[in-house]
């Protein structure tokens, strides 16, 4: 079990996650009417190995293997200069290049927008795809822009002194989903 204290409380745990992927999985094979044509895109860090686990599941449910790209959104930030003098940029990937593809953006969690809006312009310098959508794990609200998630696996109404944190196996050697008060 994670480390948490007596005013953390523990939103998702392993089995939660999972659920909510299988969940998000399903709405994106519904909506887009199968996968073709479909790529997943991770965005650094943790939005990576959600996207690497929609793309496992969706390959159990239809038998068809879904690209996963990752993406980097450091340098689209638009808060870069408070970051750090040397921001470190990291590798983004995309298969096959993203012109005509339908993407769907993945994060762990999605609050004032500006996440979302950063990877949309770095997406739109990579190329021209056809629609893109957005999954994330956590739906905290306290948006400053105008972004909405198309599949959340779970809303969450949050105070802004509260943090929501999302462990995952790949990066935190747990999975769960908790916020801190």
């Amino acid at each position: 079990m994670p480390n948490t204290t007596n005013t953390d409380t523990i939103l998702l745990d392993k089995d939660g996650i999972r659920r909510a992927l299988t969940r998000i999985a399903h709405e994106i094979i519904e909506r887009n009417k199968g996968c073709q044509n479909l790529m997943l895109i991770g965005i650094r860090t943790r939005g990576v190995p959600l996207a690497q686990r929609l793309s496992k599941i969706i390959e159990h449910i239809e038998g068809e293997k879904v690209p996963v790209g990752i993406l980097d959104i450091t340098l689209y930030r638009d808060d870069l200069s408070t970051l750090s003098y040397q921001p470190i940029v990291r590798e983004t990937s995309v298969p096959d290049g993203i012109n005509d593809k339908c993407i769907v953006l993945v994060d762990d969690v999605l609050y004032t927008g500006r996440t979302i809006r950063s990877a949309l312009n770095a997406l739109i310098d990579l190329g021209r795809p056809s629609s893109i959508q957005a999954a994330v794990l956590v739906d905290r609200g306290h948006r400053e822009l105008p972004i909405r998630a198309d599949y959340i696996g779970k809303n969450v109404p949050t105070s802004n002194r509260e943090i929501i944190s999302v462990r995952l196996e790949e990066t935190d050697t747990s999975d769960c989903v908790i916020i801190k008060k």
